[in-house]
């Protein structure tokens, strides 16, 4: 009985801590491969329902609003090399919001929020694999949504053509008006 024991090594069972925590780098890791942006948050101060109702309205505007550890993260956001200096914002707890869709209304859920509860404290972001500042991402917050944004590009390019066409039109009326004046000149 000893010699079958002495031939039965010991076999620790995987950790599920770590299983656990290669599950949620994976989640992350393809929730920063499907976003547009991410913002960086510091979220200390905040209770558990303010969290929630900031996740469930970044649901709704297509983006997810995520609290992990920041080593998790860091190990998420591998591939987009981050200065020492973005990596320093990562010592104190930190939230990402993955935004999806249109960038400019969950941000402005954001800095709507922040300016609320005077939380959570934005701390930078990332759009399009550009990294910029918390300043920048107050300033996209104001620009209006993308389809008005779109209408107003479209606006703008039409108004030469129009302006063309108004001038072309009143020449083409002068002409027609002049050449009936002097038609009821000569009969």
């Amino acid at each position: 009985m000893a010699n079958k024991t002495a031939s039965m090594k010991y076999q620790p069972k995987p950790h599920q801590g770590k299983a656990r925590k290669e599950q949620l780098v994976a989640e992350l890791s393809e929730k920063v491969q499907k976003s547009q942006a991410f913002v960086f948050v510091n979220y200390q101060g905040l209770t558990h329902l303010q969290l929630e109702a900031i996740k469930k309205t970044s649901k709704k505007l297509d983006a997810d609003f995520v609290a992990v550890k920041n080593t998790l993260m860091l190990r998420a956001l591998s591939e987009y090399n981050l200065s020492d200096e973005d990596k320093k914002n990562f010592e104190q707890p930190t939230a990402t919001l993955f935004i999806y869709g249109d960038i400019v209304e969950p941000l402005k859920n954001l800095a709507k929020t922040a300016k609320e509860l005077d939380l959570p404290k934005i701390k930078f972001g990332i759009i399009e694999k550009n990294p910029i500042t918390a300043e920048q991402v107050l300033k996209l917050a104001t620009l209006p949504p993308l389809p008005q944004l779109r209408a107003q590009l479209l606006g703008m390019m039409m108004s030469p053509i129009q302006g063309l066409h108004r001038a072309l039109s009143w020449n083409m009326q002068t002409l027609v008006m002049t050449l009936n004046a002097i038609a009821q000149k000569k009969a």
